[in-house]
């Protein structure tokens, strides 16, 4: 909204022509939604308390969460509000990128506010049922599969990029409909596993945000694209506005989640927020770097493929409990050693993959 504002003004004084940069915009876009994020933070939690829109506990889980019940849930809704107004603020509206990840994050952030309504309301701690909350999800993750093949302009969108190889692509063509549509719900369902101890989850998201959108930027600019030798996409590079305010956001609500936990995020906020990193891996054609930097989220979801898979082939599970983070905690680690582990795991893995863009 205010880039329109600035192009009026710039008229009267060029100054205002700052705000035509992206990197300008991106930076305000971080600070406006880790403000709004601090300023409605204790506000959020005191609404969703006087609601009584408390966690439930599984009784199957770890025992040292029982003393979690209660907890307000659903603070996914404080990121997604600070992510919009940022946007709204300092986002190209006119951008057909943004207009589609947006619609991704905020159609699958609409699918977990309901599955959260059900845990709170209801008190069932399974929420929506599976089929139905997969229906869901496929049907905004083709939807937005679709989009991205409709609106490709040039060849690298209906290719997938091997990172750390030079000038290597597998032609898709509309097969790429399937590859987007599986990162997408697929991120989104890890990001959801993920997020199961206090900071556990929205660290690495923040992080895998920050260099996706450095990847956006580099992408979406034809002179730095050439010279890294990466896909050049026009008007790819406003996607670092998204995730820019996603870092902000996302750092404001670990104010109020980092242990113990005043709020949690809930599906509203998990899912959504993976749907958004896997749509911007998507448009950026760095799926297989997504892979690489989200490992924490891939390596929580392969746990939960093994032991169910293994329970029901074998009778015997890999590990103690599923997803992995459970694992550690009925060992005995501590919660927030485990959560600073995954974080430094995680720091490592996005460094690697930022490293694609030289290492070829």
């Amino acid at each position: 909204m205010l880039i329109y504002l600035s192009q009026y003004l710039t008229q009267f004084h060029t100054g205002f022509g700052v705000f035509n940069y992206i990197t300008v915009r991106a930076i305000m876009a971080v600070l406006t939604a880790l403000i709004i994020s601090f300023l409605i933070g204790p506000m959020v939690i005191r609404w969703l308390t006087r609601l009584k829109v408390g966690q439930s506990i599984r009784l199957d889980g770890p025992q040292t969460h029982l003393i979690k019940a209660g907890t307000p849930t659903m603070g996914g809704t404080m990121i997604l509000f600070a992510v919009g107004i940022a946007l709204l603020l300092w986002g190209d509206l006119t951008n057909k990128y943004l207009l589609l990840v947006s619609f991704t994050m905020f159609g699958f952030g609409v699918i977990g506010f309901f599955d959260d309504f059900k845990k709170v309301v209801y008190r069932d701690p399974n929420g929506m049922r599976s089929r139905t909350k997969f229906l869901w999800q496929s049907i905004i993750g083709l939807i937005a599969a679709y989009g991205f093949y409709a609106m490709a302009s040039v060849p690298a969108e209906t290719q997938l990029l091997i990172p750390y190889m030079k000038d290597t692509f597998i032609y898709l063509g509309a097969w790429v409909m399937v590859v987007t549509y599986l990162v997408i719900v697929g991120t989104s369902n890890a990001v959801n596993l993920t997020d199961g101890l206090d900071g556990l989850a929205i660290m690495p998201t923040v992080m895998v945000a920050a260099a996706l959108g450095v990847f956006a930027y580099l992408s979406g600019h034809a002179v730095f694209a050439g010279y890294l030798d990466i896909p050049y996409i026009p008007g790819v590079g406003e996607l670092t506005v998204l995730m820019a305010a996603l870092v902000g956001a996302g750092l404001g609500f670990l104010w109020f989640n980092t242990h113990p936990a005043q709020v949690f995020m809930g599906d509203v906020g998990s899912l959504a927020l993976g749907a958004a990193l896997g749509a911007t891996a998507v448009a950026v054609r760095q799926e297989i770097v997504l892979f690489i930097m989200g490992g924490i989220f891939v390596i929580e979801t392969l746990s939960v493929i093994l032991q169910v898979g293994s329970y029901k082939m074998r009778g015997k599970r890999v590990f103690l409990m599923a997803p992995l983070h459970h694992h550690f905690e009925q060992k005995k680690w501590p919660e927030a050693q485990i959560i600073v582990r995954f974080w430094i795991i995680t720091i490592i893995l996005v460094l690697i993959g930022l490293a694609s863009l030289k290492l070829r």
